[in-house]
């Protein structure tokens, strides 16, 4: 319920009459669902249809538009348009057909609008913050609205899923990553900002397009680099205290020493590191209960050694020294070949985070050559690069293995290692699958396989409900582990008797509520929590998640 008196328009646009403000405000907005006493106080008869909709009649008729249009960008245009008017109608939507919805607003979707930002760019969300504002970011950062923000979503643009540099157009991705926040997290609108950095962008075809938005100079790099993101965190911290600032696809030079540098200052996490992690781990997790084996009896071999790669293999070492391995036996279960070939410890030159994973073996110039070298139990696909695991490489897997685990995360779609027909065609049905985009279910042999969507949207969102919860001061490796194990625990009989190794997207919101408490349980087990703890942790998580439902707006007294 919404209290109008004499204060109500005070924060509306002062540049436009303030009845039409209301209209404009995606928070306050209700459209063709405003009563007709709602019209009169808020002066607002004439400039609507008289006939009101409910919400179910407004989310009818969205839906019939969305079927409507043929070409996937286009639907993402036409749901962002939605949200920029009437974010609670957006998010009614999206949660109500998450399994459609989800690959239009975030992957593979998402990747596309990215390429074509400038192309189909209609209205600002979030905060741009470019090399230009420099000395002032404290004023840029004033400068947005709501001043009780609890989620950030950052990127810099420079690895935007496996498309590369894409600089300022890369703001897609924390505008998805916010609205999954909201739709499967809970987490209110009001308390979530999109943030871009725009330190400039080495793609040459950014760079000779007159379209395109951000600054068309080249990347800001070193001491420079790490000063301009010094004074953003800074900023940040003095804007929005109780914030939870998330990193989201920055290259792997700037990603890992940026969180080791910020995570014991701030409440901070980087998700293509630890998120991609967590829903790895549950996926194995789960895959061991089809196998019937233990993880630390698994040898692991990744196409790909950057963040996602690495930090996947970090927490598969923590899992591991759970079931007793030292920390050197366990890393010398995960094993990685990259652009050079399998990383061993005769290599030159190694970056300093595929170190810890450079072992002692002759080397191999090709995957399917690692492969035949370490007979590994899974192969995990990081690598950004189509169809990698090759038919000779998943049919060796499944010779070595009597269920082969094959997990192609890479995203977008286009960018994964292989399908999901491709991995139950050539294991003859046997591989326990997981993408990161997702694939329709697959018809094998008079069975029909659903597979496994490892997205990150299982995770952050959760990860995310349980540090704003509990103001969290920091967000720590247990409480991923603690996220994994819980994904894990939600997925039923029936799920893997399908091949599914995840639960249903539809379940999401439940799904995070149960993260939520798993990751606050780590946050006051470890003293980080700054609210007290409630009787029922679980119902707790339930209650603070945010409804999109429309508030009656009434007259004070």
């Amino acid at each position: 319920m919404i209290t109008v008196d004499e204060h109500f328009f005070e924060e509306l646009d002062e540049d436009c009459p303030r009845n039409v403000a209301l209209l404009h405000d995606p928070l306050l907005n209700k459209g063709t669902a405003f009563t007709a006493v709602e019209r009169d106080v808020l002066h607002l008869r004439g400039l609507l249809p008289p006939r009101q909709l409910t919400q179910d009649l407004q989310e009818r008729r969205i839906l019939q538009n969305f079927d409507l249009i043929p070409d996937d960008l286009h639907k993402y245009t036409y749901l962002m348009a939605l949200e920029d008017r009437n974010e609670a109608l957006f998010y009614r939507v999206v949660i109500d057909h998450l399994e459609t919805m989800m690959p239009i607003i975030y992957t593979p979707t998402v990747g596309r609008a990215c390429q074509e930002f400038g192309q189909i760019f209609q209205r600002p969300r979030g905060l741009y913050i470019s090399t230009e504002d420099q000395g002032e970011m404290d004023e840029v950062l004033a400068n947005w609205p709501h001043e009780d923000v609890r989620v950030i979503v950052v990127t810099d643009g420079e690895r935007i899923l496996g498309l590369g540099d894409l600089g300022a157009n890369g703001m897609g991705i924390p505008v998805g990553k916010i609205s999954l926040y909201t739709a499967c997290g809970g987490i209110d609108p009001a308390t979530t900002l999109p943030i871009t950095l725009d330190v400039g962008t080495n793609n040459e075809e950014l760079l000779n397009n007159p379209l395109y938005l951000g600054l068309q100079q080249r990347r800001l790099t070193g001491e420079a680099y790490d000063a301009f993101v010094e004074e953003f965190v800074t900023a940040v911290t003095h804007r929005f205290p109780n914030a939870l600032l998330q990193f989201e696809d920055f290259g792997n030079h700037n990603a890992f020493r940026l969180l080791r540098k910020y995570r014991h200052r701030i409440r901070t996490f980087n998700d293509d590191i630890q998120g991609t992690a967590a829903v790895a781990l549950a996926g194995l997790y789960s895959a061991m209960r089809v196998t019937g084996g233990q993880l630390k009896g698994q040898t692991f071999l990744f196409l790909g050694a950057g963040e996602a790669g690495v930090g996947i293999a970090d927490l598969i070492v923590s899992a591991m020294m759970e079931e007793g391995l030292t920390e050197a036996e366990a890393r010398q279960k995960c094993w990685f070949v990259d652009s050079r070939g399998l990383v061993v410890k005769s290599r030159a030159n190694l970056a300093e985070h595929k170190l810890p994973y450079a072992h002692d073996h002759a080397p191999a110039a090709t995957f399917l050559e690692a492969v035949e070298m370490l007979q590994p139990t899974g192969i995990i696909g990081v690598s950004g690069q189509p169809q990698m695991f090759t038919q000779p490489v998943i049919e060796m897997m499944a010779r070595f293995n009597e269920r082969p685990i094959i997990f192609a995360l890479s995203n977008p779609t286009d960018n994964s290692e292989c399908t999901a027909e491709q991995a139950y065609q050539w294991t003859d049905g046997q591989a326990i699958f997981a993408s990161g985009s997702p694939f329709d279910p697959v018809q094998y042999d008079g069975q029909t396989f659903v597979p496994g969507q490892g997205n990150n949207a299982y995770i952050f969102p959760g990860v995310g409900l349980g540090v704003v919860a509990t103001n969290a001061r920091h967000v720590t490796d247990e409480m991923f582990m603690a996220a994994a194990k819980a994904l894990a625990e939600l997925v039923d009989q029936n799920d893997l008797d399908q091949g599914r190794i995840y639960p249903p997207l539809s379940d999401i919101r439940q799904v995070s509520a149960v993260i939520a408490t798993a990751v606050a349980e780590v946050a006051y087990a470890q003293n980080l929590a700054a609210v007290s703890r409630p009787a029922n942790l679980l119902q707790f998580m339930q209650e603070a998640m945010y409804e999109p439902t429309y508030r009656e707006y009434v007259l004070s007294e």
